[in-house]
């Protein structure tokens, strides 16, 4: 099994990558990390990694899932990327794991992957807004599973979204 874990360039939120990687890697899962602009990314709370993977690289057929990593930098970098979009409308539509956090569940939403299910998203009035839209349910609640979509509000969920993703693939 192997995932594709998205983060904007900068400003993604620290932990809601490095809980679920540690989770992954400690089950024996692999995982590809690809960004909006390969180089050196920056999270909020001060977390540096370098990324050489484009998201424009990335190819549905060769992962299980993809996990998109919030942050402020989610909806200012990963909103409006038609290749993500594209490619989470592309896995959504082949049954593959859709995941996202914080904000970037918006993604998910925007790809249509979201349309008559239950989801969360971290509670802002566009982030709200922008998931009934598109058609889902929202539910102010830490985690949602709903079919191949999960959701998480953010970044005090992020040990419970990574293990969700590891009991989807445990069914």
């Amino acid at each position: 099994m192997k995932l594709l874990m998205v983060v904007a360039h900068e400003r993604y939120r620290d932990e809601e990558f490095e809980v679920p990687a540690r989770v992954f890697d400690d089950a024996g899962i692999e995982y590809d990390v690809a960004t909006d602009r390969p180089g050196t990314c920056m999270g909020m709370l001060g977390a540096i990694m370098d990324v050489s993977m484009s998201i424009t690289d990335a190819k549905a057929d060769d992962y299980d899932g993809i996990v998109i990593v919030g942050g402020v930098g989610s909806q200012q970098y990963l909103w409006n990327h038609d290749a993500l979009i594209a490619l989470v409308r592309e896995m959504n539509e082949a049954g593959k794991l859709v995941a996202a956090i914080c904000l970037a569940p918006v993604v998910l939403a925007l790809a249509g992957a979201l349309k008559g299910r239950q989801a969360t998203v971290f509670e802002t009035p566009l982030s709200v807004n922008t998931l009934k839209k598109h058609g889902a349910t929202y539910q102010k609640i830490p985690v949602i599973v709903d079919d191949n979509a999960i959701t998480a509000s953010g970044p005090d969920a992020a040990a419970a979204f990574a293990e969700e993703i590891i009991g989807y693939f445990s069914c």
